[in-house]
């Protein structure tokens, strides 16, 4: 089975079309549990994400700041693993029927075997792979079994990137960029920044990917405010944010979920 790396391309450029950024969410696997991480992906998407990201928990998350360091523990606790995460993707995208990534660190993948996980993730119905620190360099391995098998690979660009290193990255790159809005880790902040919009404009001078924007949103004024210049936000901590604080009441959490998609759905729509 190919994976879905051209539904990923049909879901952005429809949402251009429709002149507004499209809205990517994003939760780790096995958080709260397993069966609850595949029904709060589901709540993202009914809630109106276009596209969600599996996140694949890793011990030593450098990316993520501590909402989503907390998700990962409790997942890696609960005994998370990568036929979870995968099963986690396959009934995502079963369910919604839209595109779905994993989110990863290169480690996991290095060890489960490249060719193998580009494999699996294809046949669970997966529309690409965010690996944020695996270099351009060493990823041809990676690639090759990614474009063998119908994946996208998203590669990760910063405000501290030269414009030769976006060229490079993008070059390589397919799907859509991550552009990371500032310096440092994941969390909700007041305000999302001008660096994000120079990264954007510096990066499109390089490519015709579009250009996601993540790392800081998390209501619809700032959902807004990145649609204005980006072809995508990217919503992680919020939405993990929302189910830490319904931790002993599982629906309550979903609906939760649900609402902040909705109104961050509407912020996108509505470009500041």
């Amino acid at each position: 089975m190919a994976g879905r790396a051209e539904l990923l391309g049909r879901v952005l450029a429809q949402a251009k079309d429709e002149g507004r950024a499209a809205l990517v969410g994003y939760l780790p696997a096995g958080f709260p549990t397993v069966d609850g991480g595949i029904a709060a992906c589901t709540a993202l998407l009914e809630g109106g994400c276009d596209i969600v990201e599996v996140g694949l928990p890793h011990s030593d998350p450098v990316l993520d700041g501590p909402v989503i360091q907390t998700a990962d523990d409790i997942a890696l606790r609960g005994g998370v693993r990568i036929a979870d995460v995968l099963r986690t993707v396959r009934e995502t995208h079963t369910a919604t029927g839209a595109p779905v990534l994993c989110m990863t660190y290169w480690n996991p993948v290095d060890r489960y075997g490249a060719e193998r996980f580009a494999a699996e993730l294809a046949e669970a119905g997966g529309a690409g792979c965010i690996l944020p620190d695996l270099p351009v360099e060493e990823s041809g391995a990676w690639r090759k079994a990614a474009e063998q098998h119908g994946l996208a690979t998203v590669f990760v660009v910063a405000p501290s990137s030269r414009d030769e290193r976006l060229a490079r990255i993008t070059e390589a790159g397919s799907g859509f960029v991550y552009a990371a809005s500032l310096m440092g880790v994941t969390g909700t902040r007041e305000s999302v920044g001008r660096e994000a919009e120079e990264l954007v404009r510096r990066t499109r001078a390089t490519t015709d990917l579009p250009v996601c924007v993540g790392l800081g949103v998390s209501n619809a004024r700032q959902a807004a405010e990145v649609a204005a210049f980006a072809d995508g936000v990217i919503v992680g901590s919020a939405f993990v944010k929302r189910l830490l604080d319904h931790e002993d009441d599982p629906e309550a959490g979903l609906a939760a979920v649900r609402e902040l998609a909705g109104e961050l759905a509407e912020g996108v729509r509505h470009r500041g």
